[in-house]
């Protein structure tokens, strides 16, 4: 029963969402298309394209935009589900579309690539606030268009950042909240100088203490930009990154303290001389990304236009760890002597860093007339990153010397892809799209692994990836569509060193949806069916740094039900539900268990809800006063892929408050924003996320393994606050 309310209270989406989507606007419209939107064409669809996606304007996200990251600002769109290390949505945080990981999801900003090249993932945490400097965003789910980088796998998130201003300006933001949490935000506009040219930038900081213990963030970010436009050019320079400090929080617990001190964290917890339990307070992830862009846009007529892109990213830092009683050999040292004493551990404080470069070349051209519009492009990616180790203390220093590296390794990854996209226009009801893509991925690593075991990957991929589709436009309220979609995707760093012989995933997705909209109703219901072969699904289990562990699944399928809706219940009143229900299944799942390969039949793919429903209540009597109830039901889940009930995660239904009054002033200030968030207001003890593990046991019986099962969880905030307060002039 309890179930039952939570699906009719959370039918639905938030933040307006919907009421942002440009479902009207034409596929070969020419007049209202801004240069800057140019930036994203090439990974982007318009609103007619037979792909599915939602689109979230800058306004829509500066009425949450109170420190929390972008996937947390994007929990509320349909498929999605979000989770948070520190619990409050500041910091580490993670994002799943239809159950697909962050390491299969492509993130693009200004059609850049985001995801790390080696790991797959993408860390917001690196780039604190960048929600402040977000003109729009699209979010595709499924397989999408063909995009730049590692291949959309289940969804993809494309970012444009602020475009140009005409006119001058300047804002100062600054929030509040629960556990210590602020945010300072300063950002300026010069307007376009002599009509052609504008600078612009942006500085914050974030701090919080976070919901579990000592898990604090210190996010510091810029994002700066100058412009030169005119009519049919656009030539931006875009230079923004970050510089995250943020204490561990990866650990997270198990079932019985979850039960009875759920925001325990155990990083950094250590043994003094005296036997006392101490945390070491450094702890930390420290790590340092900076990113240089420089855009060319160029629209010769009303038919053609180009853009270029260039980019670099520089990313360094490292996470620092307390470890106690490790051997000397497993760091290439020698066993101290003292005497007839022959020392083999010691406690010692060690740093592994990161040290990497990223640079890429996009390039595309797109022609449109009344009947066709076409794009074709290309994008080359290089990246090179070290890997290494360092002591930094040691109890005992043993032949250790000053800057010594324990590990070094590294990784080299060139992508280079091609694409032709089109949507032909039949007649005034039927269009048709096609996308293919070549990508021809080369990747090689050299050196040692952290654990000092040698690690040479040589490997060379080539991709097709075809996608085609038709949409029907039945009347101006009314469009239906079809889409299939192939995509491939190569494993990740973590992939190889569990499995070097780890395979490629391919997916083959199927889309059917309808669309309708007038002015006091908008429906949008879409079908999927996404076939997998050798799915790189989530173990459940985690390395000892947090990053979860894939392995391939043979053939495995997603199937599933998504609606979305905004109903005007009269002029102030309205509300955005959505849900999803999908079966996420492994055709069988063989994995070692009690000493032998079990068997496991069919099981439900980790991670993986079938149920994940929304609602937004939104009273807006005026433009410048809104008041949201938002609400959002995840169904149960496991953490592994043999149906296991210690794997399983409870379903969890929790709701936030969102308001906004503007005042409008004739003083200094434009206007003064009063902003407040609610977020779980009911006070929910849930869980978002976890990881499960097995391990043989041959102690208890010599002659019989058994296979020991168990599970971490990473409980998320019950009722906390943000207040902020933003000055525009």
């Amino acid at each position: 029963m309890k179930h039952v309310f939570s699906l009719i209270c959370c039918l639905g989406l938030s933040l307006n969402l919907l009421s942002q989507n440009t479902i009207a606007q034409d596929s070969t419209d020419i007049v209202t298309e801004t240069l800057d939107e140019v930036l994203v064409n090439a990974v982007r669809v318009n609103a007619t394209s037979p792909i599915t996606h939602s689109n979230v304007s800058k306004e829509t996200i500066a009425k949450r935009n109170l420190g929390q990251d972008i996937p947390v600002l994007l929990n509320f769109l349909p498929s999605v589900v979000t989770t948070s290390d520190a619990g409050a949505g500041i910091g580490y945080t993670g994002i799943r579309v239809r159950g697909v990981s962050a390491q299969s999801t492509n993130v693009t900003i200004n059609g850049i690539p985001y995801n790390d090249a080696e790991s797959l993932g993408t860390f917001w945490v690196n780039l604190g606030d960048i929600a402040s400097s977000v003109e729009s965003l699209q979010l595709q789910r499924g397989v999408g268009t063909s995009t730049n980088g590692a291949g959309a796998f289940g969804a993809s998130i494309n970012v444009l950042t602020d475009a140009v201003s005409e006119k001058a300006s300047g804002e100062l933001s600054n929030s509040f909240g629960s556990y210590n949490t602020q945010k300072h935000t300063a950002k300026f506009s010069t307007g376009t100088l002599n009509d052609h040219i504008e600078l612009a930038g942006r500085m914050s900081v974030i701090k919080s203490d976070g919901y579990i213990d000592r898990a604090s963030t210190d996010l510091k970010s810029y994002f700066l930009q100058a412009s030169y436009v005119d009519d049919n050019r656009l030539i931006k320079a875009v230079v923004f990154g970050g510089h995250e400090d943020t204490y561990q929080a990866w650990n997270g617990i198990d079932k019985e303290i979850l039960e009875n001190d759920r925001t325990f964290n155990s990083a950094g917890m250590y043994t003094d001389s005296d036997g006392n339990v101490k945390f070491y307070d450094n702890e930390v992830d420290d790590y340092k990304q900076d990113h240089y862009q420089l855009h060319w846009n160029e629209r010769y007529n009303n038919h053609w236009s180009t853009n270029v892109g260039l980019n670099y990213t520089y990313g360094r830092g490292y996470f620092e760890q307390y470890q106690e009683d490790e051997n000397f050999e497993d760091y290439g040292l020698d066993n101290v002597v003292i005497g007839d004493e022959t020392i083999t551990q010691t406690n010692l404080i060690r740093r592994r860093w990161l040290d990497n470069d990223f640079y890429v070349v996009n390039a595309n051209a797109n022609y449109k007339n009344d009947v066709v519009n076409t794009i074709f492009g290309a994008s080359y990616s290089y990246y090179d990153g070290d890997h290494f180790g360092e002591i930094i203390w040691s109890q005992y220093a043993s032949n250790s010397e000053i800057r010594d590296h324990y590990y070094d390794g590294n990784g080299k990854k060139k992508d280079f892809s091609v694409f032709s996209k089109a949507t032909y226009r039949l007649n005034s009801n039927w269009s048709l799209f096609a996308d293919l893509q070549m990508r021809f991925v080369d990747y090689k690593t050299t050196g040692m692994t952290s654990d000092r075991l040698p690690f040479n990957i040589d490997e060379t991929y080539n991709f097709f990836n075809p996608k085609a589709g038709v949409t029907f436009k039945l009347n101006p309220e009314n469009n239906m569509y079809f889409s299939y979609a192939r995509a491939n995707r190569e494993p990740n760093r973590d992939d190889f060193q569990s499995n070097p012989d780890i395979k490629p995933e391919q997916l083959n997705d199927f889309e059917l949806g309808w669309r309708h909209e007038n002015k006091r109703f908008r429906f949008n219901a879409n079908l999927y069916y996404m076939q997998y072969n050798e799915q790189l699904v989530l173990t459940g289990n985690i390395d000892d740094v947090g990053n979860p562990i894939r392995t391939n699944s043979g053939e495995s399928y997603r199937l599933g039900l998504e609606i979305e809706a905004a109903v005007a219940l009269s002029r102030s009143f309205s509300i955005q539900p959505n849900i999803t229900l999908s079966r996420n299944k492994t055709k069988e799942s063989i994995v070692p268990f009690d000493g032998e390969l079990k068997n496991f039949g069919s099981t439900n793919i980790s991670f993986s809800p079938e149920i994940v429903a929304g609602n937004a209540v939104v009273y807006q009597p005026a433009d410048h006063f809104q008041v949201s109830f938002l609400s959002k039901f995840v169904g149960e889940q496991y953490m592994g892929n043999t149906d296991s009930k210690t794997s399983k995660l409870d379903s969890y239904f929790v709701n936030d408050l969102n308001a906004m009054y503007e005042f409008k002033t004739n003083s200094i200030f434009k206007s003064i924003i009063v902003s407040g968030l609610i977020n779980n207001v009911f006070g929910t003890e849930y869980v978002s996320n976890g990881y499960y593990y097995t391990y043989d046991d041959t102690w208890t019986n010599p002659d019989v393994v058994t296979t020991i099962e168990g599970a971490g969880y990473y409980p998320q905030a019950t009722r906390n606050f943000l207040v902020g307060l933003t000055l525009k002039f």
